[in-house]
Formats: structure tokens, sequence, C-alpha cells
């Protein structure tokens, strides 16, 4: 097993990090050199967040990982209320606007089944959505941005923020916004790991880029019994068949076809013998709509299907609709910001047009406040199952270099276009 915070010996990735290709324009003040030095540090530094993995709601070692690195780099980091996720500013010319920058750092609930020296060490738990490397890329852009600070080259300040419980609901966007992590902020960017694009390209669109996800509970009771008198109970084995089979389809029914609302159940329980009807049944899924209007209706469309639907069986409906995230939707001046920075940072052939996504994201939440923009990083690799929320998903490495000039060139480009 890979050591905390070292490189194996003989590492190929370690020494041919992607170049700056071609079109592309240098960092400012030497800051590729400094950056290459500090790749095999950053690297070591994703590998041991990806052997190392927490929760959502439970990145305590992450957060202060991330704390220590950013004292290392002459910063002043500040930890949220809990203790699981860090805001650092770094100061530079006092007159500047403030622009903010984002990284998630949890991990999922999944076993690692890769066979790689920095497998996770954690039972259960795995970072299977690239939330390691956001972390990483943006440790490396404090490190970066701090040079420019020091000397005295960064037209304003530049907010990180590394937000816990991206995974889960509630939102950890919505305890920084709580912890004041948008206060005096005029723009806000982030990156996603995107394994369909290869390293080199950023995925960008103007408009929505993910979708709306929620979270839908069904709880149904009822006097169970004897499978050989189902006359004489509510069948619940069978109103939750109903449940699962017939919701999905006529919620869709409700909505125009071009909302993309997309009801799925994940769970189903009920009973634990084969002759006996159970009192109890549970389904739970997730609710995702491409379309901000839908999303507002959706709970009241859910609801009247679900009881239209069980209220023949005669069981008893609970229903618990928590609401997850609205869709991100990017503010196209920050887009205009974002292409510029892709084009400076990887030459005109990193710019890649993305589509909208059925995957929720909690940046949303900060899109509430403040304008800004979510791009999705290429760190395509070959292979099967390289898909994001898989026990199997792992990244090319080479994204990480990519991901820091990226972000450097947005922070400087936004602070420029404010002033």
């Amino acid at each position: 097993m890979t050591s905390a915070l070292t490189l194996p010996t003989g590492n190929q990735l370690a020494s041919s990090w992607l170049a700056a290709p071609s079109g592309s324009q240098p960092l400012p003040f030497e800051l590729d050199h400094l950056l290459q030095l500090r790749m095999p540090g950053l690297i070591a530094t994703r590998r041991h967040l990806h052997s190392h993995p927490e929760l959502s709601g439970a990145e305590f070692e992450t957060a202060a990982l991330i704390a220590r690195e950013l004292s290392l780099a002459g910063l002043r980091p500040r930890m949220l209320p809990k203790g699981n996720g860090v805001i650092c500013d770094i100061d530079g010319r006092p007159d500047g606007p403030v622009i903010a920058l984002r990284a998630d750092i949890d991990a999922l609930p999944l076993t690692d089944s890769k066979d790689v020296p920095y497998r996770s060490t954690v039972d259960g738990v795995c970072h299977a959505c690239g939330h390691d490397v956001h972390t990483t890329v943006m440790l490396g852009v404090g490190m970066l941005l701090a040079q420019l600070a020091d000397l005295g080259e960064l037209p304003g300040r530049v907010r990180l923020i590394f937000q816990p419980a991206e995974e889960i609901l509630p939102c950890g966007s919505l305890e920084v916004i709580e912890a004041g992590g948008l206060e005096d902020v005029v723009q806000i960017f982030a990156l996603h790991c995107d394994p369909n694009l290869p390293v080199g390209q950023i995925g960008l669109r103007v408009g929505p880029i993910t979708a709306a996800a929620d979270n839908v509970t069904v709880r149904l009771t009822g006097p169970g019994g004897h499978t050989a008198r189902p006359h004489l109970t509510v069948d619940l084995v069978d109103a939750l068949g109903r449940l699962i089979t017939e919701v999905p389809a006529l919620v869709s029914r409700r909505v125009p076809a071009n909302s993309g609302l997309l009801l799925v159940f994940g769970h189903a329980s009920a009973g634990t013998r084969y002759n006996v009807i159970p009192s109890e049944a549970s389904a739970s899924g997730t609710l995702r709509v491409m379309d901000r209007d839908t999303w507002e209706l959706a709970p009241k469309i859910v609801s009247q299907v679900v009881r239209d639907v069980v209220a023949p069986t005669g069981a008893t409906v609970d229903l618990e609709y928590l609401r997850g995230r609205p869709p991100v939707c990017n503010d196209s001046r920050a887009i205009q910001v974002l292409t510029a920075a892709t084009t400076a940072a990887l030459g005109p052939e990193g710019v890649a047009e993305t589509p909208q996504s059925m995957g929720g994201e909690d940046f949303s939440w900060y899109l509430e406040y403040v304008p800004g923009a979510l791009a999705r990083l290429g760190v395509g690799r070959s292979g099967p199952n390289v898909d994001l929320h898989r026990a199997s998903f792992d990244v090319d490495e080479r994204a990480i270099p990519v991901g820091v000039r990226l972000m450097v060139q947005t922070a400087l480009r936004a602070l420029a276009a404010q002033r």
C-alpha cells in the first residue's frame, strides 16, 4: 500500500505529466514551473485521499489535511463550524473583487474494487465520484495563487471552498452558505470530473448543465396476514409492486416530455417470510428533472400519483419528499470566463460542448445567490466500468495539472473582468 503523501518509486505518471499543449498560454510569473515541481506532491496527496476516503458529513481528517497543506503554503484556512470543511481566502489587492472556487471533498458508501496501490483502505467507502481529484486540484490552485499574492500580483481575493456533504441531503453547500462562504463573492466556479471526456478537454455549457435531484420515500402500512387468505389483509407486496412499476411512468405523463423528468426507485422492501403478507413495505428513489419550472411542481405531482395508484389496494401511504437541489444553471458571463480560461490553459481544442446531465450537483445552491458556472474536467481513461459512482471508478491523473492550470486562469480572468 502506498504510504501517506508519497509516490511509489518508478511510477510512470510521476515523470510524464501532460505538458501544456501548443496554442496555450503559460501561467504568469513562471507558475507552470512551480506547478511541475509541485506535481509529485499533489499526486501523492490525491492518492492519500483516495486511500483514506470519508463519508459525507464525516470528512474531519480530510479537512485537517487540507488545512495543513494550505497552511504550509502560507495561507490562513478556517474550518467550517463542524470541522469537516475548509474555507480559505487568498488575499490579493484589497480593492479587488472576491471570486470563489469550490471543491467537494466527500466519498461514497461503496467498496473499492480496483487493484491499485492507492485502493481505499476503508471498508465500504471509496472516492467513486472524483472528489479526491477536485480537492487536489484546488490545493494546487491555492499553492500557485498564494505565490502570486506574495508577489503582489493577485488583483483581488480568491476564496477556496472545500465543501463537505455533496453526496447527501441536506446538502453541504447550504452549510457553507450559512457559514458565510459567499460573503462578498461576486462569482463562483467549480470543476467536476467527467470520465466521458479525455484529458485535455473541458466540457462547457451555458444554462442548465445538471438536473434537479430530489429524494422520494414511500412507506405503506396495513394489516398483514397469511398468504392463504389475502382477502383478509391489505396485500402490501402487491401494493408495492404497483407503486414501483406504475408510478414512474404515470408521473412522467403529467409533465411535458422535454422536461426530462425521471423517477427511479433504487430500493424496495417488504416482508421476511414466503408465507406471510407483511404489515409494512417501503420504496425509495430519486426524482430528477431538467426543467426548473417542472421541479417546482414535482412534489405535488408525485404525491397525487402515488396516492392514486395505491388507493385501490387499501394501503395507508406515508410519503416523504425531500427537496435536494435545483439544476446547476451556468451563467453566460461565467462561461465566457471559463471559455477564455480553457483556451488559455489548453488552446482552442480544449473547449468541448457538453450536454445537460441527469446527475444532480449541489453547486446549484451557490448559484441561487451569486452567478457562476460548473465545468467538466476530462479524466477519461480506457477500459470498462469507468463511469462515476462505480466501485471501479478511477481517473487519468494527468487531468490534475490540467485542472490546476484551468482554475488559475479562471480566477485571474474572473478577477480582471470584474475590475
